[in-house]
């Protein structure tokens, strides 16, 4: 007699996941200052800068903001939503989170963001990968792909870049 779950054995037992295929998205800008300054930006004043009306939950009137060791968005009538956990803090060169707006932790993906000195200015590297932990990889990645210039580019004129 044939084991009754042979066939699950069969099927697909060698084929690749395809989330796992797929590269890290890596975006990267430039922006005018030393590290630290821009470190802070970066975590101290997202709320000045992230577009809200593009990449948020609750959209425009909310903000977001790096506290103890979350990313947290808040509505205008006091909602809150966790966008990030962080588990490695490396001020001002770094740091990486569990990465998950509008899902929940279960389904993360990995963000880490660099912050380098580059002839007196500071390279901002944002390398955002784990697809597997979400729960549509493909569309999930290709979202951010997208995402991330439009991010990048907001902080850079917040912190004087010339636009570009």
């Amino acid at each position: 007699m044939e084991n009754l779950f042979s066939h699950a054995a069969a099927s697909g037992a060698n084929e690749p996941d395809p989330a796992l295929a797929l590269d890290p998205v890596v975006c990267a800008v430039v922006v005018p200052g030393p590290v630290a300054r821009t470190f802070m930006g970066f975590t101290d004043h997202t709320h000045l800068w992230w577009p809200m009306e593009t990449n948020s939950v609750f959209g425009p009137g909310s903000y977001v903001e790096f506290e103890e060791n979350l990313i947290l968005e808040t509505a205008d009538d006091g909602r809150t939503t966790t966008w990030g956990t962080i588990d490695d803090w490396q001020p001002p060169l770094s740091f990486h989170a569990s990465w998950y707006p509008g899902t929940t932790a279960m389904w993360s993906t990995e963000l880490r963001v660099a912050f380098q000195a580059v002839d007196g200015n500071t390279e901002v590297r944002v390398v955002h990968d784990g697809w597997e932990g979400a729960e549509d990889p493909s569309a999930t990645r290709a979202a951010y792909d997208k995402a991330w210039p439009e991010v990048l580019g907001r902080f850079a004129r917040f912190m004087g870049a010339e636009a570009g």
